[in-house]
């Protein structure tokens, strides 16, 4: 059993793949879980067999369920850029009230206080976080201390994950028109599972069991290639076609 939502629950399977972008979209690896399988779980395997095939990403897109450190710190490891969306499940900062200066380690709220002290924690569970305390004489005196605060609490804290400061360098950088016109060449993503499952059968299981539908989407994968593949030659041949053409010269096929 799998989830599309809260509301939209699914019995099935889960088909996870990589391709390249731009002219080509081609699919270079390609891997099947149950449908309780969680989205990118699996990515760093896909990502090596991809860069077995002798393909080095420069730029690498994916939704937000990609939006992980482990997957983000890979990509950056290979010196490529990460088009990802920002999770707001796994970066929680109200940016429209927060802000944050790396420089100064500091967090500053839209009225004007920031961050004095900074305490690391960890739960019960072993989840580390940091403790962030705001300037409590600016609180004492702010006008909207009532919106921030409760009871006789001197200052107001935040509390963030021990990564929160490289999300937020992520998330301004995400904002920008640059990274969303970027972002676009993800649409292609979604054009390729279309084609597989209106014109390849891949939204029905031929048959029973993880093994079975390993293979019929590895087939299925390795049929659209060959399509595009074969448009791809043939559009490469009849350029060659149309330039000679326009030069003036005679071809001859035997």
């Amino acid at each position: 059993m799998g989830n599309k939502s809260k509301t939209d629950s699914f019995f099935g399977y889960k088909t996870e793949f990589i391709m390249t972008t731009g002219s080509e979209r081609i699919i270079t690896a390609v891997a099947v879980h149950d449908g309780a399988y969680v989205d990118g779980t699996g990515f760093k395997e896909l990502y090596e067999l991809t860069k077995e095939a002798g393909i080095e990403a420069e730029e690498v897109y994916g939704d937000k369920a990609y939006f992980r450190k482990p997957i983000l710190d890979l990509i950056k490891e290979d010196q490529a850029e990460a088009y990802i969306p920002v999770s707001e499940s796994v970066y929680r900062i109200d940016e429209s009230k927060f802000n944050y200066n790396k420089d100064s380690d500091q967090w500053y709220c839209k009225y004007g206080n920031n961050t004095v002290k900074k305490k690391a924690k960890i739960n019960k569970s072993g989840k580390k976080s940091f403790r962030y305390t705001f300037d409590k004489e600016i609180c004492k005196d702010c006008p909207h201390r009532s919106e921030c605060i409760n009871g006789k609490v001197s200052a107001r804290t935040l509390e963030v994950g021990v990564n929160a400061h490289e999300y937020y360098e992520y998330s301004q950088r995400a904002k920008t028109q640059d990274f969303l016109e970027k972002y676009k060449n993800r649409s292609c993503n979604e054009w390729k599972n279309g084609e597989m499952k209106r014109f390849h059968g891949l939204d029905r299981a031929k048959g029973y069991g993880l093994r079975s539908m390993g293979m019929q989407a590895r087939l299925t994968a390795l049929a659209v290639n060959l399509k595009r593949i074969a448009k791809l030659v043939s559009s490469f041949l009849l350029d060659i076609l149309k330039f000679f053409t326009n030069k003036g010269c005679l071809i001859y096929f035997y």
